[in-house]
């Protein structure tokens, strides 16, 4: 059996633009780890007893693996618990983040005629489809708008009195 076409090639510069987006993604996943260890860890208080640590010590082994998706929920959660000023507008940058995140990263490429721009053949798990064709600057404007959520998390973990350690960061 022969597949009906070939993909396409993407162009370079659209390549490039989604690459760049596709790891801003896996900072915004590092930062929320840091994060939701940050804040539940508050929420333990000053000296919690064996049974609170061993748990709270458990789920940070799970939020380890989890998804961005998973990663914002926990976040958004623990955002609620501490009370963070400003949490409902970043809590919806970050579920538009997740949406342009699964798009990016599981459609399949198909060129416009007669345009430079590419439409994403992508349904999301409700069924929708991505309604825009989209160029090199809309996948810049993902990415910076991932990075600008990332800071403003990693903004309220240090928030909490816990600088996070960076992988590949020196203290030198």
């Amino acid at each position: 059996m022969t597949m009906p076409r070939t993909p396409d090639r993407l162009p370079d510069e659209f390549a490039i633009a989604i690459g760049h987006a596709i790891s801003g993604f896996g900072f915004l996943e590092e930062a929320l780890k840091r994060a939701i260890f940050a804040l539940s860890r508050n929420g333990l208080g000053d000296d919690p007893d064996d049974r609170a640590l061993k748990s709270w010590l458990q789920r940070m082994e799970d939020v380890a693996d989890d998804t961005l998706g998973t990663l914002i929920d926990q976040f958004v959660k623990q955002m609620s618990r501490a009370e963070v000023s400003g949490s409902d507008r970043l809590a919806g940058d970050l579920r538009v983040i997740r949406r342009a995140r699964n798009m990016l990263c599981h459609a399949s490429w198909k060129p416009v005629p007669g345009s430079p721009r590419w439409h994403p053949a992508f349904l999301n798990t409700k069924g929708e489809a991505f309604p825009d064709n989209l160029g090199p600057e809309d996948i810049t404007r993902i990415h910076s708008d991932t990075l600008d959520a990332a800071a403003r998390v990693v903004a309220i973990m240090r928030a909490t009195g816990i600088e996070g350690g960076w992988i590949g960061q020196d203290d030198d």
